[in-house]
């Protein structure tokens, strides 16, 4: 009886023992279960890192090579629009300044930036038609800065054909449509409303062409380069000094197309003002050597100049008729 007894309890022990276990495992499978159901799915991750990274990096930065480091700069910075214009070294200026060139443009002379083009609008061997209009000429100076005309077969170009000052000095043959002409040398300026084409003569010039009642006739007119015996002239601006100076040359046949001053760095070329002078605002070969050359590209090299403001100065020399 009692050996019953014992395997009775032996009985009782081992099903206590195997609920226990089954219960562990139950509670140890609803524990595993639950940790999983709180994690994340790495796949899903993998896949979300990925589109984050072109989200933040769309069309801004390129892919960079190994061991370089990734560009901060913004997209505005980085690859500036094509179709934006870059900036040049004398080209484009800040919006900024040009709203300030604008409104000292009463107290400051235009100048025309240095072009590859020697002959710039008015070319040789090419008609331009327009008309003519008469204005009172006095002694003959004007815009050019020339001074009194020896005689008074002048005209003033218009603005657009002026070209901050590139027609000074220029000769020009102008023909009416009854068949007169006349020989007139641009001395001056004809601001708006006076039309590309359009040249002011003096009332002398016009009377050339036809009464001076008529006021306004037809013309076309071309590009000389005729025979003349002077020689160029050489003019320093009244108020030059060492520092600052301005430069005007004379008497040329031809159409001036640049001025440079020689400096210990070289030929600099000038930039050139409405009123026909040639600045060297920091001082820079005032006082020395001085090359000219006209739209046809010939080069007369100056010397002897003095630095001597107002007076004119005359050389030898005469570019080449064409």
């Amino acid at each position: 009886m009692q050996e019953t007894r014992q395997a009775a309890r032996s009985r009782r022990r081992r099903r206590r023992l195997m609920v226990g276990t089954a219960a562990g495992l139950v509670v140890t499978g609803l524990l595993v279960c639950l940790a999983m159901a709180m994690q994340t799915d790495p796949k899903k991750d993998a896949g979300r890192a990925p589109a984050t990274t072109v989200a933040d990096a769309q069309g801004t930065r390129p892919p960079t090579s190994p061991g370089e480091k990734p560009s901060t700069a913004s997209p505005s910075t980085a690859s500036p629009s094509a179709a934006s214009p870059t900036a040049k070294a004398g080209g484009t200026t800040p919006k900024a300044s040009a709203t300030k060139s604008a409104a000292q443009s009463s107290a400051t002379p235009r100048t025309a930036p240095a072009t590859a083009s020697l002959t710039g609008r008015i070319r040789p061997k090419v008609d331009y038609r327009g008309v003519a209009t008469a204005y009172k000429a006095g002694t003959g100076d004007g815009a050019c800065s020339f001074g009194p005309s020896a005689d008074l077969m002048i005209a003033a170009m218009n603005t657009t054909d002026y070209e901050t000052s590139k027609a000074c000095g220029a000769y020009v043959l102008v023909r009416a449509a009854n068949g007169a002409t006349v020989r007139v040398r641009i001395t001056n300026e004809c601001p708006l409303p006076c039309a590309p084409g359009q040249l002011d003569l003096s009332e002398q010039a016009f009377a050339k062409l036809a009464a001076l009642s008529t006021g306004r006739i037809a013309i076309t007119w071309s590009l000389l380069s005729p025979s003349t015996s002077d020689t160029i002239s050489i003019r320093y601006k009244t108020g030059s000094n060492p520092y600052w100076c301005g430069i005007q040359a004379i008497g040329h046949r031809n159409p001036l197309a640049r001025l440079e001053v020689r400096t210990s760095s070289g030929w600099r070329q000038l930039a050139r003002t409405d009123y026909n002078y040639f600045l060297s605002p920091g001082g820079s070969g005032c006082g020395g050597a001085i090359r000219i050359t006209d739209i046809y590209g010939e080069r007369l090299t100056v010397n002897g100049i003095g630095l001597r403001p107002g007076a004119v100065q005359p050389t030898r020399l005469q570019f080449a008729r064409h």
